[in-house]
């Protein structure tokens, strides 16, 4: 199982060039920003392409309904992401979003020689992705229901007679208290938004059950390796006390894989 990194886009460059340095430098398989409002996935990634060579990078997503395929190949292009090593996701609500997101994949590999990723919640996005994408991403859930996910996405694949993407998965991991204060307060947030408030439901979880809440870098391996053999790859989504570099890099190397 792959393990990456990701960080909130509206962070610092200082802090995305330093995770990003010490990410390829400790051995994880893919470093990730997200698309977050008015903040630039793309400008911040750039960040961390400049300060690696072989890292893979992943933008985790981009929504299709605020920013179309041709604003994003513009955006591509003119930020000299490296398509090699790109794992371009994106993503949409509803209404439309089956529509919006397959016609989005086939305008985005048409142009551009990257892996496409679709961030997906219910089964008929995950069917989607399978039949599709390179790559799913799933979000705030259990390893259980990620289980469940990936049967819905192989049965796109299968339906489509092509091989299944790959599955990453989105884990919200805090280290200390005042890093687990703050993963209850995102949690929070994103109870509050409709899609999701309907995902938890249909888990039957709250929000931060989801997640990894570690007072001690010691209770960071057993939690993470509840999720070995689920998916292809674990994405750490950082969430720090007071997001500064010797945080995020404190938690990159207490999750070393």
């Amino acid at each position: 199982m792959g393990q990456g990194f990701a960080l909130f886009a509206g962070t610092s460059p200082e802090i995305i060039r330093a995770s990003a340095r010490e990410a390829e430098a400790l051995g994880y398989s893919s470093f990730w920003v997200n698309h977050p409002g008015a903040t630039d996935g793309l400008v911040a990634l750039a960040l961390a392409a400049r300060e690696t060579r072989r890292i893979e990078l992943g933008i985790g997503v981009i929504p299709l309904h605020t920013r179309g395929p041709e604003s994003i190949v513009q955006g591509v292009r003119s930020n000299a992401l490296p398509l090699g090593r790109l794992l371009l996701g994106v993503g949409s609500p509803n209404p439309g979003a089956l529509r919006r997101v397959r016609d989005g994949i086939a305008a985005l590999g048409s142009q551009l020689s990257t892996r496409l990723v679709v961030a997906a919640l219910g089964p008929q996005m995950c069917r989607l992705a399978g039949e599709v994408a390179d790559g799913v991403l799933f979000n705030w859930l259990t390893p259980e229901h990620a289980r469940r996910s990936a049967e819905w996405v192989r049965a796109g694949a299968a339906a489509a007679d092509r091989r299944p993407p790959k599955r990453f998965a989105y884990v919200r991991v805090a280290l200390g208290p005042a890093a687990c204060d703050r993963l209850v307060e995102e949690a929070a947030r994103y109870a509050a938004i409709p899609a999701y408030a309907a995902h938890f439901a249909r888990m039957g979880v709250k929000p931060v059950d989801t997640a990894i809440a570690a007072q001690s870098p010691d209770a960071l391996a057993p939690a993470l390796g509840k999720w070995q053999g689920v998916v292809d790859e674990v994405v750490i989504r950082a969430i720090t006390g007071t997001d500064t570099v010797d945080e995020n890099l404190a938690l990159l190397r207490a999750a070393t894989p």
